[in-house]
């Protein structure tokens, strides 16, 4: 990958890598962290043109979700996630919610890491009854702090984002937006604390 450094680690398994070896693979790590927004927005072009037998196809319900959002006054992080809420489609058919979950969960909130990730039970409110499934399966969170929260996110910017005559922002519009909380991890096992891991 190009911006990688050419320099490399010398140790055939990691038991006998040195301080050195990581000061290498460290700096490495904060090069291709860089990269992270533009491998994302690639990944969540992918949607272009799947609809999947919905009205529109999955990158303008991702574009109209985040635009509502942003219009409704939400927090660029909030938009943010709505965008990505879905980019786990491609490769997760079973658990789609929780790809964007984990892909999303250094850089948000606990409330807006909760909502994506059960973002996909949530919206089966609005459609389980008609394949089998008990719509009310998110009762079983009823008690959550963020219960109300998702519930409300599914209602204003998910399950009402099929519209065929919906004018949304195009992609880059919030392609900044992205840039800017995907070069911000809040949470990472490889975050020390309080300092910034991809500086």
């Amino acid at each position: 990958m190009s911006g990688l450094r050419e320099e490399k680690a010398d140790f055939s398994e990691m038991a006998a890598a040195t301080a050195d070896d990581y000061v290498i693979i460290s700096d490495n790590f904060r090069d291709y962290s860089k990269g992270l927004a533009d491998r994302v927005l690639d990944h969540l072009r992918l949607l272009d043109g799947d609809f999947g037998g919905f009205p529109i196809d999955r990158l303008q319900h991702s574009l109209q979700s985040a635009t509502r959002a942003h219009r409704d006054g939400r927090s660029e992080e909030y938009v943010v996630m709505a965008l990505l809420h879905d980019i786990g489609d491609t490769l997760g058919t079973y658990n789609h919610a929780d790809i964007a979950a984990s892909i999303l969960q250094p850089f948000l909130s606990d409330e807006l890491h909760w909502i994506v990730k059960h973002h996909g039970v949530f919206q089966g409110y609005y459609f389980f009854q008609h394949i089998g499934l008990d719509r009310n399966m998110r009762d079983r969170f009823k008690d959550h702090p963020y219960f109300d929260a998702c519930a409300e996110f599914c209602a204003k910017y998910d399950q009402n984002a099929f519209d065929k005559e919906y004018q949304s922002e195009p992609l880059s519009f919030f392609e900044p937006m992205v840039r800017r909380v995907l070069t911000r991890p809040k949470q990472s096992i490889y975050k020390a604390k309080d300092s910034e891991l991809a500086s």
